[in-house]
């Protein structure tokens, strides 16, 4: 077996929607990205300190860890925190509820060659939950309704059901970087209903790369994104609305674009990401050709020039307070709370127009409450 599922639950998301997209995306080469690195460091220490505190053998990582700091030693207290809150909550009802830590879950019953690890799982008498880390901060995840939490509950189940007599299966997402928990419960009847209807009917599809393409928001993560001809086809069918014959949009047109604008835009720096790389494979576009970037200039050797100006009678060095993240982490977010939470203040954000779905409460203001605002 592979270390990695082509029909993964963590990329569910995207090939239950484009099903023909994961045959796609196993021919190209995984390279992880500095934030994925950075995530499987989180998750190592994670693993370890969770371990250690149920009393489990493990090694310590953090003398290996690449991008260990502060922030990650936090971050990884807080979430095996919250797995000793979870595990003492479900004692209430059963007596010895069972951890497990990294868990192999196998749900290839629905998914042909699905496989995944659980972060965390607490079984108990008519509940399970299942715990995932999460050290990202670019995108808010959801628990609810995440085909990701559902695969990895369909894992667990099929292992402790028969054992635990399990009823519904608890679903828990833990982003600390974000602040953010949200929890989602759905019933054992409920999961296997959409295991049948929807995860195998389409799983089965997708493995033999059939299907059709769609493009959506679940194309943030694929790897074919850039010249795939489908999102191309989507965010260019903004080109053919049929716009009035006037000197201004009106207020339907504007709201069609913005609709389209920010993955438009996406898509734009995306495919001039990939026409640039193959261009420096020797691949030719007809009207472009490539040139050497704008150039910044830059010392050499920055200490022989502190040195210089120093002996010069001037101070090379210029100094200024940090900022709230970079204080936060130079302090921690115990000892930044402790000494400045008084000097702390939240403005009310600029207004900004997203889509109607965003979580964010609608501001209700008069039109000149925001006067000099553009």
């Amino acid at each position: 077996m592979s270390s990695h599922a082509i029909l993964s639950a963590s990329s569910a998301y995207r090939w239950l929607a484009c099903p023909p997209s994961a045959l796609k995306n196993a021919e190209v080469e995984d390279k992880p990205s500095e934030f994925a690195l950075q995530g499987t460091d989180a998750h190592s220490l994670c693993e370890y300190k969770l371990k250690h505190a149920l009393g489990m053998e493990a090694t310590d990582p953090t003398g290996n860890l690449e991008y260990y700091d502060q922030e990650m030693e936090e971050c990884s207290d807080a979430y095996v925190g919250f797995v000793l809150e979870q595990k003492a909550e479900a004692e209430k009802t059963c007596k010895d509820p069972l951890v497990l830590v990294e868990q192999k879950l196998d749900f290839s019953r629905f998914v042909p060659g699905g496989f995944g690890t659980g972060d965390c799982l607490i079984i108990a008498d008519g509940q399970l939950q299942v715990i995932d880390f999460k050290y990202g901060t670019g995108v808010q995840v959801e628990a609810e309704n995440n085909p990701q939490m559902m695969c990895y509950a369909l894992g667990a189940m099929l292992l402790y059901d028969g054992i635990y007599d399990i009823d519904s299966v608890k679903m828990t997402i833990f982003q600390p970087r974000k602040d953010h928990v949200s929890s989602a419960i759905i019933s054992k009847d409920d999961l296997y209903s959409w295991a049948v209807d929807v995860l195998h009917p389409i799983a089965e599809i997708a493995a033999k790369g059939e299907g059709d393409f769609k493009a959506g928001d679940h194309c943030r993560f694929c790897k074919i994104k850039a010249a795939c001809r489908k999102r191309a086809e989507y965010n260019l069918e903004l080109a053919k609305y049929d716009f009035k014959p006037a000197d201004e949009l009106d207020e339907v047109e504007i709201a069609a674009i913005l609709e389209r604008a920010d993955g438009f835009a996406a898509w734009l720096a995306d495919l001039k990401d990939y026409a640039l790389s193959q261009a420096l494979k020797g691949q030719k576009y007809e009207g472009f050709k490539l040139v050497a970037g704008r150039s910044v200039r830059k010392y050499k050797d920055e200490a022989a020039v502190a040195q210089t100006v120093e002996q010069a009678g001037f101070d090379p060095w210029a100094k200024k307070l940090l900022g709230v993240t970079e204080m936060t982490k130079l302090l921690g977010k115990d000892r930044f709370k402790e000494l400045l939470s008084d000097f702390i203040i939240k403005p009310e954000g600029k207004p900004t127009l997203v889509a109607a779905s965003d979580k964010r409460k609608e501001l209700n203001i008069a039109s000149s409450d925001f006067e000099g605002e553009e």
